[in-house]
């Protein structure tokens, strides 16, 4: 990536986490001492790279991975602030990057009891609840916001198999959250680095096996490009 994609991709990504929203284009140009434009032109080429997902209408920022926007399923707070999680995964990514004590709160299967989960001395409470992965890993970006928001927690097997019956889901693989945490820490730890890369498929495809994420959900293909 150019160094002012990096650039726009730091600046947007520090903002979220110190004041839990990213900053409109216009603020976005001035504080990079450029015009409009070239932002927009670099925003489309970050979502390309799968680092942003612009609203269709204004081009404005709807998901800088791991955050959302929007009001989700997953709200992450610590002491003194507050970040929407796209999907259990991004959530836990979200600790991670911002580190110390969070609380992270989710509805199970977004239709059942309200839950919090705390993640602190980098381990988590509840460490057997579920996290369902329904869409594979190779379908994940044709519709990122749908895939995101079918990763949920639940807690148990049999709730999963309930919950995709009643919404005829099909079953996907399923993560402990004690395992997918650590993952999702190594996944986002780095955003906020100046030289911060998205995985290539490749990369990605190492990183799940390292942790043990295996299967059909899990399978990427043999191919170039970003994840």
């Amino acid at each position: 990536m150019s160094p002012i994609i990096l650039d726009l991709n730091q600046n947007i990504l520090a903002s979220i986490v110190d004041r839990g929203s990213a900053s409109a284009i216009s603020i976005l140009a001035k504080s990079l001492g450029c015009s409009v434009r070239p932002i927009k032109q670099s925003l489309h080429a970050l979502e390309d790279h799968h680092g942003v997902v612009l609203h269709h209408h204004s081009d404005e920022i709807w998901v800088a991975h791991p955050f959302s926007l929007a009001p989700t399923n997953f709200l992450v707070r610590s002491k003194t602030k507050e970040w929407w999680g796209n999907c259990a995964w991004c959530s836990l990514g979200v600790a991670a990057l911002v580190g110390g004590d969070v609380q992270i709160t989710t509805t199970l299967g977004a239709n059942d009891k309200q839950i919090t989960i705390e993640v602190k001395d980098g381990g988590v409470s509840h460490p057997d609840l579920l996290v369902h992965f329904p869409i594979p890993m190779s379908r994940v970006w044709d519709n990122v916001i749908y895939s995101c928001s079918m990763m949920l927690v639940f807690e148990t097997e049999e709730q999963i198999n309930i919950w995709c019956s009643a919404h005829n889901v099909a079953k996907g693989d399923i993560k402990r959250l004690a395992e997918l945490y650590p993952f999702a820490a190594e996944w986002y730890g780095r955003h906020l680095d100046l030289n911060w890369k998205k995985w290539t498929v490749s990369e990605a495809r190492e990183l799940m096996d390292r942790h043990g994420f295996w299967g059909p959900i899990w399978s990427l293909p043999d191919e170039k490009g970003r994840f």
